[in-house]
C-alpha cells in the first residue's frame, strides 16, 4: 500500500496556516496537486511559496468559503478538484476566542455557523457536479471532539456546527457513493494551536500524553483521500490521542 496522490488536485480550505497547511503539505507529499484556500490571498501565497519551495506542485485560490458564488465561481475557475478537505473553521468569533454559550449574542452565531457550516456546505456543493462527472471524488471534513463528544470548554455552537456537518457528510455519503465519491470526516482532539495557558491542563487528560499535531491530522486525511480507502465512506474518524474512545 502506497497511498500515492498522483494526478490528483486537492483543495484545502483555511491552508494558510496551521492544521490546515499541515494537511496540504501531506497531501503534497503523496503526489496531489494543491489549491490552498484562504481568506486572505498573501496568506495563500506565502503558504503557497513554503510548500512549493520544498518541491510541491501548488498554487494559491483565495475566496470566502462562507460566500457562495464567491466559492462556485473560483472553483470553476480552477482545474478540477478530486479532492475536498473542508478545514476552515474557527471555534469563537474571534479567533480562538472562547466563550461559554449563556454569555453568547446572535452576533456571535452567526459568524460561526457561516463558517463551520455553510462554508462546507459551499464547497461541497461546488465540487460535487464535476466528482460525479468524473465518477471519482473524496470529500473529507475536518470536525472536532466538541462536535462528537463535547466539551465544557467554551465551544458549544462550534461543536453544533461541526456535528452538524458530520451528519451532512453522513448521509451524502448515501447520495454519492454509487458515483465513486466517499464523503467522510475526522473529529480532531486538542492540538498544539491551543491557548498556551490551556495547553497543560489539557494534556494530562490525553492519554498520548500530547497535543495533535498538523501532521497528525495529514496522515489521516492522506489515507481517506487514497485509494486504498474507497470502501470507506460515511464514517466519522476520531484522531485524538484516545480520548474519549467510545
Amino acid at each position: 500500500m502506497s497511498f500515492r496522490l498522483d494526478n490528483k488536485t486537492a483543495l484545502i480550505t483555511g491552508a494558510g496556516q496551521g492544521i490546515g497547511l499541515g494537511i496540504a503539505r501531506a497531501l503534497g507529499e503523496q503526489g496531489a496537486r494543491l489549491l490552498i484556500n484562504d481568506l486572505f490571498p498573501d496568506r495563500a501565497r506565502a503558504a503557497c511559496d513554503a510548500l512549493t519551495a520544498d518541491g510541491l506542485d501548488c498554487s494559491p485560490l483565495a475566496f470566502d468559503v462562507t460566500d457562495y458564488q464567491e466559492t462556485c465561481a473560483s472553483i470553476e475557475a480552477a482545474v478540477p478538484v478530486d479532492i475536498l478537505i473542508n478545514n476552515a473553521g474557527i471555534p469563537g468569533r474571534e479567533g480562538m476566542a472562547l466563550k461559554p454559550f449563556v454569555e453568547m449574542t446572535p452576533a456571535d452565531w452567526k459568524p460561526q455557523v457561516d463558517i463551520n457550516l455553510y462554508g462546507m456546505l459551499n464547497c461541497t456543493h461546488a465540487v460535487l457536479a464535476g466528482m460525479r462527472d468524473r465518477g471519482w471524488g473524496r470529500i473529507i471534513t475536518i470536525s472536532s471532539d466538541a462536535g462528537r463528544v463535547g466539551t465544557a470548554t467554551g465551544v458549544t455552537l462550534y461543536g453544533a456546527c461541526k456535528a452538524a456537518a458530520v451528519q451532512l457528510v453522513r448521509n451524502l455519503s448515501q447520495e454519492v457513493a454509487a458515483d465513486g465519491i466517499t464523503a467522510n470526516a475526522i473529529a480532531l482532539g486538542p492540538m498544539d494551536n491551543l491557548p498556551a495557558e490551556l495547553s497543560a491542563f489539557v494534556v494530562r487528560g490525553i492519554p498520548a500524553n500530547r497535543l495533535g499535531s498538523p501532521a497528525d491530522a495529514g496522515a489521516a486525511v492522506v489515507y481517506l483521500a487514497s485509494e486504498e480507502a474507497s470502501w470507506v465512506t460515511g464514517q466519522l474518524l476520531p484522531v485524538n490521542g484516545g480520548i474519549s474512545p467510545s
